[in-house]
């Protein structure tokens, strides 16, 4: 198969915290190429076992030759994280000694033009990390209206132009609709003109991606039920890379009383990291432990 091997971030801060060890049960939510994975299957070798949840059928396939040697120690699960209880049901996993979560989009999205999350290479206006869903960063862009689009360029990219990018995208597509990443992109260039570093679709993509893969939702809704499923003295590990990400994983971690948070501070990648993988740079890994259901504690406040 041919591929460029995704670089896990962070691995060896995660494989501090997770602590795999021989008979252990752990969840990989985030499968991608299976890098995390390949890690916590040495770790807890000979007899432990990972869950790998992968919404990207394409990554799966890469992943599942990554660790064919890895034989049923490994249990494949293409669907998304957000399901997480169901997939441990339907493998008869009542508790987990450990959950890791790598959330956002692989670097394989960015480098596949088919995929269309790039905003500098040619390709279908597409974005969705499970091909068979109905929407897509088209239909977003060409249907949903003037408002509807301000207000998700805003909420998710953070975008301070929304308003003006949505307006100039819906009388553009009056005349033609929307095809292509880079039609797009140019469009958004056009209308506002570039903005120093930063392309000036750069936010927009940003929503869009969040936007069609219910990203934040689908974190919304794991964060608990992995909480739940985790043996008392499990850890989380939660990997984010932008602010909208941490900033809920933070929220969930200060709240909860079934937890303790172990990260005062996230941890970010060392700088020789970010200069080996770049796209590590914006990452940040909080990291919490099921607490005893009777024990009581001050909770770390991050």
């Amino acid at each position: 198969m041919d591929h460029v091997q995704h670089i896990p971030v962070l691995l060896e801060e995660v494989r501090e915290f997770m602590h795999a060890e021989a008979g252990g049960v752990y969840v990989d939510g985030t499968l991608g190429h299976g890098g995390h994975t390949e890690m916590l299957l040495k770790d807890s070798a000979p007899d432990g076992v990972v869950v790998g949840i992968e919404l990207d059928s394409r990554n799966m396939e890469i992943a599942k030759e990554r660790l064919q040697s890895f034989g049923d120690r490994v249990k494949f699960v293409l669907g998304s994280y957000s399901d997480l209880k169901a997939h441990l049901d339907d493998l008869d996993i009542k508790e987990v000694d450990g959950i890791l979560l790598d959330v956002g989009f692989s670097s394989s999205h960015v480098d596949d033009p088919i995929r269309g999350f790039s905003f500098m290479k040619e390709g279908p206006l597409d974005m969705r990390y499970d091909s068979d869903q109905e929407l897509s960063a088209a239909v977003v862009v060409n249907s949903w209206p003037e408002a509807k689009l301000a207000e998700a360029f805003l909420l998710y990219g953070e975008e301070r132009q929304a308003h003006k990018i949505a307006n100039v995208i819906v009388k553009r597509r009056r005349e033609k609709r929307f095809r292509t990443t880079t039609d797009l992109s140019e469009t958004i260039a056009s209308a506002l003109g570039r903005r120093g570093k930063i392309h000036p679709a750069t936010r927009v993509f940003q929503a869009l991606r969040i936007v069609v893969n219910d990203e934040l939702g689908s974190l919304k809704a794991v964060l608990p039920d992995a909480v739940q499923v985790l043996k008392e003295g499990g850890h989380i590990c939660v990997i984010a890379f932008h602010s909208l990400e941490d900033r809920i994983v933070k929220k969930y971690m200060r709240g909860s009383t079934d937890i303790e948070v172990l990260t005062k501070r996230p941890i970010v990648p060392t700088e020789e990291e970010q200069k080996n993988n770049p796209r590590a740079r914006s990452a940040k890994l909080r990291v919490a432990k099921k607490q005893k259901s009777n024990e009581n504690y001050q909770k770390n406040k991050t």
